[in-house]
């Protein structure tokens, strides 16, 4: 039934929801409706930076726990309202967006740090938390989630988890995937529901893996147990500069194929000859990679004559411990103002990964698509997260303010133009859409160019979970 809103209706919903999660809970301010409607996904920014209004919530509400959120989700199916779930904001493909209005879900205040085991070697949290609170929770009994994300003191468990994000350390430890073994969730009919008390089972699929990455489409993730680790007796850091990236990569293949470091990081030479320079230091012409390595110092000692040999075949020239562990420390000063691109800049993190035979192949594919059908576009890119089997690519396209439309409309065509290119390329040569970013609005049109007929299993999950198509519509391909 398709009805329409009125000052009335809109009066009645309020007071149903206020009664769910508490008056000073819900709001209708405009302040609270514009703060809720602009990410970090670039074209949010330049919306609102043109003068522009994006589109905004009828209702900005803060539940508390996962009773709250069922609350108000029932109100939510019952009058057909969408419901945008809102962790920190800090995500970058509009998958916060409240698109249609309705119902923005602020997950801020499901907050508490429920348990700290050091004996199962997790902690028990809300999904409001900031992973950063998590992350100094373990600290306080000697422990680390080993999750270090540039957007660690910016974003919640809920946000990683729902696009199924991953820090720094991701070679030896994984993506938040790996890392939870157990999770609270809300279905759109307000039922709450738990996963199976532990992450590996035959016990039919894995329900973890079914919530997480599907961004707010399939339930609302209210409560998760994400592991934690004894901190390393000794972390050490060796920077490498290579001839070329094919040595590089191939170099990176074979140590996987020895021992997991936590950290590797290759950049390729614009990369290097720019951020890395900048704030490194590294004035060379070449391929930078930083590699750390830690845990028992007997195996780590072994695990560095294991580098030093590997990388030696490939020509790397050791750099020593210096610009690694530089590198730590400024690790997510890449990303303050100042360094990180910034409106009235146009850029984008075109993420994707594939195995070892294909990698290098979409590197120079997707540079060559971006810069030869943008000529004003500039092209960099880091492989950032290795694994026995491959290699994910961090690419980036940024374009100068001045080259920019100051037109919105105009700004928003160019800005989807290069991102098509771009994936299509990453897509056409053995890529996926994304790696750890996600989905969102931004890259929903590709999800069926990369499943194809797999699409219906996505979709058959939402229908019958989500039959009035309430959860965050339009994200996710969805």
């Amino acid at each position: 039934m398709q009805y329409q809103m009125n000052k009335f209706l809109f009066a009645m919903i309020l007071t149903e929801l206020e009664d769910a999660v508490g008056r000073e809970n819900c709001s209708t301010r405009v302040i609270d409706k514009v703060t809720h409607s602009v990410d970090y996904y670039w074209l949010s920014r330049m919306w609102a930076d043109r003068g522009c209004r994006m589109p905004e919530a009828d209702f900005v509400v803060c539940p508390g726990c996962a009773e709250d959120v069922s609350k108000v989700l029932k109100i939510a199916n019952y009058y057909k309202l969408p419901v945008t779930t809102w962790g920190a904001g800090g995500g970058t493909q509009g998958g916060a967006v409240p698109v249609c209005g309705g119902i923005l879900l602020d997950t801020k205040r499901m907050n508490k740090i429920y348990d700290v085991n050091t004996e199962s070697m997790y902690i028990e949290c809300g999904t409001g938390c900031v992973y950063k609170h998590v992350e100094y929770a373990a600290n306080e009994v000697g422990k680390t989630t080993m999750h270090y994300p540039s957007s660690l003191t910016c974003s919640t468990v809920g946000g990683f988890l729902a696009h199924r994000g991953i820090g720094v350390s991701s070679t030896k430890f994984g993506k938040i995937d790996d890392m939870v073994l157990k999770m609270e969730i809300v279905l759109p009919n307000g039922d709450i529901i738990e996963t199976s008390p532990a992450p590996k089972h035959a016990a039919g699929p894995d329900l973890n893996q079914i919530f997480i990455g599907s961004e707010g489409t399939l339930g609302v993730i209210t409560k998760a147990q994400m592991r934690i680790y004894d901190e390393p007796e000794v972390r050490r850091f060796r920077g490498f500069l290579f001839s070329d990236l094919s040595s590089a990569i191939k170099a990176g293949r074979e140590l996987l194929q020895k021992f997991k470091p936590s950290v590797m990081r290759l950049y390729d030479q614009a990369e290097t000859s720019s951020l890395i320079k900048k704030i490194v230091g590294v004035d060379r012409k070449g391929a930078f990679m930083n590699i750390a390595y830690e845990g028992v110092k007997e195996l780590v000692d072994v695990e560095g004559k294991i580098l030093l040999d590997t990388f030696g075949k490939y020509g790397a020239e050791d750099l020593g411990s210096e610009y690694g562990e530089k590198w730590w420390k400024e690790k997510i000063t890449f990303f303050y103002p100042g360094h990180m691109m910034d409106i009235p800049q146009m850029f984008g993190t075109m993420d994707t990964i594939a195995p070892y035979d294909k990698i290098e192949k979409i590197y120079w594919a997707m540079k060559e698509a971006v810069e030869s059908n943008f000529p004003q576009a500039r092209f960099i890119a880091h492989f950032s997260h290795w694994y026995e089997w491959g290699t994910m690519l961090y690419d980036r396209f940024i374009i100068d303010g001045k080259d920019v439309p100051a037109d919105p409309v105009e700004a928003l065509r160019l800005h989807q133009a290069v991102w098509s290119v771009g994936v299509r390329a990453a897509i056409a040569n053995g890529g996926v859409v994304n790696d750890h970013h996600g989905v969102g609005i931004k890259l929903g049109r590709f999800m069926k160019e990369q499943y194809g007929p797999a699409m219906q299993v996505f979709e058959g999950l939402k229908k019958s979970l989500d039959p009035n198509g309430i959860m965050n519509p339009f994200k996710l391909g969805l």
